[in-house]
């Protein structure tokens, strides 16, 4: 009898810092049980295999921040069953979408001796601003549990199981005292994704919005909650565009106090 064909997997990078790849190999024993349900056929950060597509599964990293980017995620949607979105950079643009509220060229010539060997877009975009995306897993980086699931959701058929709570409820089955209420410290927990464990707040930090925004996230009463802590206009505009200020309800909130401030 033949061998039934292993689902062939592909990981790709764009403009990121890596962690979400250094997740997949952080996976250690896991990873070795995955290597052997699917074909690992391009993974650069692992190894300098390369198969060639169509893929099942193509795992991405990264934004969207040059014209060649663009055209290569078109590329590898057409040749992926599945194209699944890591991270706050593929999901919302990342950190590097700060380039978003004011004019790249300021940033170029500030980093770079010779700004003109630079090509560069204006903005910092997620793969869904120019192509289909089936699925997308939060956090800066993600959480290693949440992508095996999204993994094994495919082998098996079912639909994945990820939370769609805040933080705040993380902290409450950890039985973290909450930050904010009893040492007046800002934490962006009620309006974050859940996914992290409560990482910071367990450590008697707030929260940093690293899990992007929740669904339907009250923005506005976090940022009420916040100026009672004294927070100012100019805080509280970081505190919305760090890792997901591209996102619509973290962008929308951060522009509300700009006006503000201005």
């Amino acid at each position: 009898m033949a061998q039934k064909r292993k689902p062939k997997l592909a990981v790709w990078k764009f403009a990121s810092c890596d962690g979400c790849q250094l997740t997949i190999l952080d996976c250690e024993d896991e990873l070795l049980t995955l290597a052997d349900k699917v074909d690992i056929s391009v993974f650069l950060e692992a190894s300098r295999t390369v198969k060639k597509g169509p893929y099942d599964i193509s795992l991405a990293e990264g934004s969207i921040t040059t014209q060649h980017d663009a055209e290569r995620i078109k590329k590898i949607r057409k040749v992926s069953k599945l194209l699944i979105g890591l991270g706050a950079c593929a999901s919302a643009g990342g950190i590097q979408s700060l380039r978003n509220f004011t004019d790249v060229k300021d940033f170029i010539s500030a980093v770079y001796p010779s700004p003109e060997y630079i090509e560069t877009l204006d903005t910092s975009t997620p793969f869904s601003r120019h192509v289909h995306v089936d699925y997308e897993l939060q956090g800066c980086p993600i959480n290693k549990h949440q992508l095996l699931d999204v993994i094994s959701a495919f082998l098996h058929g079912r639909k994945p199981n990820t939370t769609s709570y805040s933080v705040c409820i993380e902290c409450k089955r950890r039985g973290n005292v909450c930050v904010m209420v009893a040492h007046g410290i800002p934490c962006m927990g009620p309006v974050t994704h859940a996914g992290c464990s409560a990482l910071c707040p367990t450590y008697n930090r707030g929260c940093y919005g690293c899990y992007g925004p929740k669904e339907t996230p009250n923005t506005a009463s976090l940022s009420s909650w916040f100026k009672r802590l004294g927070v100012n206009e100019a805080d509280l505009v970081r505190y919305f565009r760090s890792y997901y200020g591209n996102s619509e309800h973290f962008y929308k909130e951060s522009k509300i106090h700009t006006k503000k401030r201005d």
